[in-house]
Order: structure tokens, then sequence, then C-alpha cells
């Protein structure tokens, strides 16, 4: 039996464990009926390489920016500069970028300049701005709905694990929610009732690979494949069949990343 259609929303393709691996991992991702994915390039300076894995694959796209737990000891970005990456033809969203004041507090306020400068690079080029938060629920809430209000934009918040305040004023703003393998662990009952809180139209599915296995596969190197398990999860969260989630999630993520599909 064919799996059904799906697209991991967010991976690291590019990272060292994933190295000289690529030509099987997309023959798992395929059998596992996994069809896209985007690769996110966290620190610019890797761009030029992030690229290539997309020119060179076609079920590969991407996206870049800077990432907050690495704002302190990278250049700042400019708006122009990922405005520039962003005319590629597979280059589909901005950051991921975001607020982690759980090991980089001290960088909170070089990381709310960052954040500014990747929502107004997608605000010019209309690509969804992909989020990373970690215990900086009020100031995210703050700054993303400070600058909705200044200039209309388009959101993911990825790998969603934070608290039921912030999903609501994501939410509000038209944003989406990311459901990563985070939701498939045991304790994480208070992540799958804010999914199940959600509007089904805003959901996405992802692995954040290498990282964050999914049941039954937690503590092992995380891939794109696994996705699968996540969305199975995720139709259990929504009382759905399996192929009607996934169906659910592919034109959410067409919506969002319309680059994809452009």
């Amino acid at each position: 039996m064919t799996e059904p259609r799906i697209t991991d929303s967010h991976c690291h393709l590019d990272f060292p464990q994933f190295e000289g691996e690529l030509p099987d991992l997309l023959t798992r991702a395929t059998e596992a009926g996994v069809h896209r994915m985007v690769t996110i390039c966290t620190k610019l300076r890797q761009a030029p390489t992030v690229r290539a894995l997309a020119e060179a694959n076609a079920p590969v796209f991407w996206a870049a920016g800077t990432h907050p737990m690495s704002v302190a000891d990278e250049p700042m970005t400019t708006v122009d500069e990922l405005v520039t990456l962003a005319a590629h033809p597979k280059m589909v969203g901005i950051g991921e970028t975001g607020l982690d004041y759980h090991y980089t507090a001290e960088s909170m306020a070089v990381q709310q300049e960052s954040l500014r400068l990747h929502i107004e690079a997608a605000r010019q080029t209309r690509l969804p701005l992909i989020i990373h938060a970690r215990d900086a629920d009020d100031d995210m809430a703050r700054i993303l709905t400070q600058e909705h209000r200044a200039g209309a934009y388009t959101c993911v918040m990825h790998c969603f694990s934070s608290g039921a305040a912030l999903a609501q004023a994501a939410l509000d703003l038209g944003f989406y929610l990311s459901m990563s393998g985070i939701a498939t662990f045991p304790k994480s009952q208070e992540v799958r009732d804010i999914f199940a809180a959600a509007p089904l139209d805003r959901i996405l599915v992802e692995t954040d690979s290498p990282y964050l296995a999914p049941k039954p596969h937690r503590g092992k190197t995380n891939e794109p494949a696994f996705v699968n398990h996540t969305a199975r999860v995720g139709a259990e969260v929504f009382g759905m069949d399996y192929a009607d989630f996934a169906a659910a999630t592919e034109a959410n993520f067409e919506r969002l990343f319309w680059k994809t599909v452009a």
C-alpha cells in the first residue's frame, strides 16, 4: 500500500549527522511518503551549502536565517542580504529566527534585533517567517504582534512546544503551528492539547532532524522519513484518518510555503 504524501516542513540536511547519507535518506523518505522537505540554514555563511543541497535534489527546498542561539557569534544579517538570498527559486522561507532565552538569555537584545530584521525580510519577500521560540513566550508574542500591526507577514511557529498563550497569540495573527516529534512523547500531553485546540488548517508537521526523533525512534538520529510518525499522532489528536490528516497538512504547507508550488 502506498503511503499518503506528506511534507517535512523543517529539517537540517546539512548537519554533520547526515554526511554521506543523503541518497539513502531520500530513498527512505520516499518510501515513507515524504515527497518534499525544507532544509533550514541556521547560519548565513552556510547558505551556499544548503542551497546546493536543494539544487541537487528535486524533493529538497531551503530556507535561510540566523538562529537565535547563534546571533551573538555570527555577523548581524541585513534585510537586503536575506532578500537577495530569497531570489533563488527554491528558497522558500525566512529563518529560522526567533528568541531562545533557555541557554542564550544574555544575548536577548541582539536576538530581538535580528528577529525584527528577519520579519522585515519576510514582509518584503512575502515568504513565511520560520520562528524558533524557547523560554521567551512573552517577548515573542509581543514582538510578533507589534510587527504584524506595523505590516502583515506570514509565519510558522516551528517545532511548537511553548505555552498556550503564545499559541493563541500566533493563531490570532493568522500564523501556523508546526508539530514535531515532541508531540509524540508521553509527557507532552499539554503540547497535544494545544494542537487539538488549534484550527486544522493551521497545522504543519516536521522532524527538525537530526533532532527530536519521534516515537518509536526516540533517542536515535531523526530524519525526514520519520515525520509520518509525528503525523500519525497528529491524526489521533484531531480524531482523523491518517490519510486525511496528511492531505490537510499538505494543503496547509502549500498555502504557506507558496513558492514550493509556484
